[in-house]
């Protein structure tokens, strides 16, 4: 869902970057018509080069959003946002999962010998 959803994104940014490009393509044509010395259609046609190189940076750095956003949605899924489950914890610790008044730590207790239960000598 989120590769469409970015593909969608980079699909919208590139028509706009085009229809800049036409918009360039387009005021130059009509300044050219205008000017008469060869210096004039020299600068006429770098506007519209650095409209085009403007674009298309605009197009890239709307790339980079889109590709952000999507690793942006989905850590946010992988780190809760999604459908994991989450667990409140319970007041009163293992004496309650044990059900009634039994009062049993939630930790390993040390024998008098200073091991725990399980450990290996």
């Amino acid at each position: 869902m989120q590769s469409a959803m970015e593909k969608l994104s980079n699909m919208g940014s590139v028509a706009k970057e085009k229809l800049k490009i036409f918009r360039a393509k387009l005021d130059e044509k009509v300044e050219k018509a205008s000017v008469k010395t060869a210096e004039e259609r020299k600068i006429v046609e770098e506007r519209r080069k650095a409209a085009t190189a403007e674009a298309k940076r605009e197009l890239h750095e709307a790339k980079a959003r889109h590709a952000a956003q999507k690793l942006r949605n989905r850590k946010s899924h992988v780190l809760g946002g999604g459908h994991l489950h989450h667990h409140s914890p319970v007041e009163g610790g293992a004496a309650t999962h044990l059900g009634g008044e039994t009062n049993v730590p939630a930790y390993p207790i040390a024998s008098p010998e200073g091991y725990y239960p399980g450990h290996k000598i």
